[in-house]
Formats: C-alpha cells, structure tokens, sequence
C-alpha cells in the first residue's frame, strides 16, 4: 500500500481438501468431557459474553482482563474480546489475530481445519470494545499486544495441554510473528500469511519495482490510465463525494476536506486493485473514456470512498497508530500522476491520526524483528502472493533456514488472500505437512502424493468463510 496503508484482508485460508475428521466426531468427544465453559470461567478475569450454538463445537465470546501495561500491572486492566472454538482438549489449539477486531461469529482459520483442531481467536489491543479506559496510547506496541497473546495462551494451556499453533493473516500475520519474537517457547509453530516486514521504512523502492512489473503491461496501462483519470476529474468526483457524505453523515475533520480524502481514495486504487484482485479480472478496469458515473462507481469498489472519512479512519486509528510509530508503510512513488497531486505529504499515518493522540516513529522495533526471524526463529511458515504488493517487502529467512525448519512459499498469481490451500502441489503438500508435524498430529515427513498430508477437517461452509471480509481502505 502507499503510505497510507492499505493493509487488511485478514485471511481466506480455506482449503478445499477434504479429510477424515467430522463434527459429529467433535460432538461425541466434547460431550465425555467436562463443561468446557465451566472451566474457563474458573480462570481468574475471564468473563462470558455469549454463547452460540454450533453443532460439533462449542462457541463462547469471551472478555478476559488484561493489564494495560504489562511492565507493570499495577497501572489497571482492560477487558478484551476473545472467542473461543471449541472442539476437543486431545485436539490442538490454532491462535488466531487478524491484529484487528475479532468475528464473533464462528469460523476456523486454515490452519484449524488442517488439524481439525480448537481455536482461540483474540481481538487486538485499543482496537473496540478492547481498549482501556483512559486510552494511554503509548501502550499499544508489539511487545504489549505480544503479552497479551502469552497471558491468554498461559491461561488457557492447562486446559489445552496439546500443541499449539500461532497464525494470521496480513496484520494478524505479522503479529502472529512478534508474538514468536518476544515469547518464542509458547508455540510449537506458526504460520504467517501475507506479512509485511517494512524493515526500514523511508526505504521503499521494492514496491516501485512490484508496481512496474505486476500482471501484464496492458493491465498495468489501463490502471495507470484510470487513476490519472480520477484526478483530471475530480472537481466533479469531489462535489459528488460531498453530497454523499452529507447524505450519510460522513466527515472529513481528520484529513481536512473532502478534496484531500479523495486524493487518498484515487492514490489507493492501483494498490487496492493487486491487494484484492486477480489478472483475471483486469477486464473490469474501465476504458479511459469512460463516463464519470462508471469511474466514480469503480473506484468505490476498488478503493471505498468510505475509508478516508472521520468514520472510515476512527475504525482502524489503532493500526494507523502503530504504523507510524513501529510498523512503517510503504511510499510509492507515482510517476505518471506527475502535476495532479495536491497534498503528497498527506499519505502518511499520521495525517489519519487525530492530532491529540502524540505519535513517535521507533526505527528499531521492525529491524529487532527481522534479525530474529532470520537468525533465530523456529518452525516459521510464511505463504505470500505472487501479485500481493504486499509481498513486495516479505519476511526473510536467512542462511540457515532450512536447519531451523523455517518456510517461505508464493502462491503464483496470488494476491492478498494467498494461502497454503493455494500453493504449487509440492509445496502445499509441504506447508500441510509441517502444520500437521508443528501441531503433534502427523509424521514428520510426508510426500505429495500421501493421504496424511490432507487436511482432516470435513469443510463446512459456515465454518470456513474469510475470517475478517476483505476491507476496502487498504491496511494489511
């Protein structure tokens, strides 16, 4: 995404394949145990929300307290949101974060139907209704939203005493990585999907070089075309943009004025295009003399003209927080739009954050993580897209790799919901096979063309829908 961080989607791993396991044999095993309800809520500081029945599983909402500081608890708690999927305790257990809100509807990552397993699912940090009160912003960091994953993961382990596995999409996959980082011994693995690692952050030239050869040279033209377009057109897209917003109760005080949102809707649109669409699909990019009619409705689709109002922005202030004080965002840089743009220094989180709320950039937090991923770390699976821009800048493995049992697979033409289920068959039928072996339910080493590498969760179609819906805005 540019700067102005088009990061979410939050995971589709769903896999096709269907195995050995069934609901009905979760039924039977949950109903020989005891109440799982009663046990967690024997946990000190864990609240029910709700229940919801869901046949072969129990399915709780759940707030469990957390203290807002965990270098020193003695500053108060908060509430957060938690849902538990609960299938067997002889299972493994999946933890889940998109690194945003949590669904509190039930559904399993790719990972828990590949080891038909249990799933904790935890809402982020500052995100609502998990945000303390007073908001003291400077707690919202990757090291505290890493000790809340521990703390629940230390309070939840007696009752799951399998193996476990940390997982995410985008955000939730970058987080799923810190997490590993700072308590490495709590998972016996993890599987990061389409997680960006912004090293350095005023160094961004590998998303130009993505721009400059992702898809086909038509395709690229045409995107390029529209979005130049856009910005010759935007006395009338803009006087368009105001009148809905005043219909619908939308403002613009955090940016300014509807003018500036619209530059940062149109500068979205060649990256929310690749982030969530296919080449496939670059037929439905208009012609350049399209009407203004078909153009504005294009660009709602592809960009959300809801995502730079006060309303769009209020939702996700959290991740913009953080991406302008430890998790950078890309620039890219705009060539052809050379002469058109009117607030260039407004693609940046801090132009999404009210001002109230002070914002420092910490420039080692990202470098501390990426040294220990290519040094340090242990059973890592990471799953990227082909044709992701933000694959652009991946997790890198380092030398030794393969002697610590980390991984790193593309999925080709793949865009921001890549996943395992998505990959080339000898390299899916590796990323299963290590799932499998991470989470104590397979052999160690398995080869394509083997049953045991499947999946053994039967599919349910409720069950097994995007976990977070794809976002327009564009955030990881």
């Amino acid at each position: 995404m540019r700067k102005a961080l088009r990061w979410l989607l939050a995971l589709t791993v769903l896999v096709g394949t269907v195995g050995a396991g069934s609901a009905t044999a979760g039924a039977a095993t949950a109903a020989t145990e005891p109440d799982i309800k009663e046990r967690v809520l024997r946990i000190p500081g864990m609240r029910l929300v709700e229940e919801k029945p869901y046949e072969g599983y129990r399915y709780l909402v759940l707030t469990y307290d957390q203290p807002v500081d965990h270098r020193n608890p003695a500053k108060g708690t908060f509430p957060q949101r938690f849902t538990l999927l609960h299938k067997s305790t002889d299972r493994p257990t999946v933890f889940f974060t998109s690194g945003y809100n949590v669904s509190t509807n039930p559904g399993r990552s790719e990972p828990t139907r590949i080891v038909d397993g249990n799933q904790v699912s935890l809402e982020y940090r500052f995100f609502t209704p998990s945000r303390p009160q007073p908001a003291d912003w400077s707690k919202l960091d990757i090291y505290q939203a890493a000790s809340d994953q521990h703390r629940l993961y230390a309070a939840l382990k007696p009752l799951y005493g399998k193996n476990w596995l940390a997982t995410g999409g985008s955000k939730g996959g970058m987080t799923a990585t810190y997490y590993r980082r700072f308590y490495p011994g709590d998972m016996n693995g993890t599987v990061a999907y389409v997680a960006p690692n912004d090293v350095v952050n005023d160094e961004d030239s590998a998303y130009d070089r993505f721009f400059a050869n992702v898809g086909d040279q038509a395709c690229r033209n045409q995107l390029n075309a529209v979005q130049r377009q856009a910005l010759l057109r935007r006395g009338e897209i803009v006087a368009r943009y105001q009148k809905w917003a005043d219909e619908n109760g939308k403002t613009f005080k955090v940016l300014g004025n509807a003018d500036k949102a619209y530059e940062n809707v149109t500068l979205d649109l060649v990256f929310a295009f690749w982030q969530y669409h296919l080449q496939s699909e670059c037929a439905s990019v208009p012609a350049t003399n399209a009407s203004t009619d078909e153009l504005y409705k294009f660009i709602d689709s592809v960009s959300g003209f809801d995502s730079y109002t006060d309303q769009g922005l209020e939702r996700f202030t959290p991740y913009y927080y953080q991406a302008g004080t430890e998790l950078g965002a890309p620039t890219v840089k705009y060539p052809h739009l050379k002469g058109l743009l009117r607030y260039p220094d407004s693609v940046q989180p801090r132009a999404y954050v009210p001002r109230d709320i002070p914002m420092k950039f910490k420039r080692y937090a990202m470098a501390d993580v990426d040294r220990w991923v290519r040094e340090d770390s242990k059973r890592m699976l990471f799953v990227y897209g082909q044709n992701d821009p933000w694959s652009s800048e991946p997790f890198r493995l380092g030398r030794n790799a393969a002697a610590r049992d980390d991984y790193r697979f593309y999925a080709p033409g793949g865009n921001h919901g890549s996943n395992i289920a998505q990959l080339v068959a000898d390299e899916r039928a590796k990323a299963t096979a290590k799932v499998l072996e991470w989470a104590g339910v397979a052999p160690a080493a398995v080869t394509a063309d083997e049953s045991h590498a499947k999946p053994l969760a039967t599919y349910d179609a409720k069950l097994d829908k995007p976990l977070v819906e794809p976002r327009k805005g564009l955030r990881p």
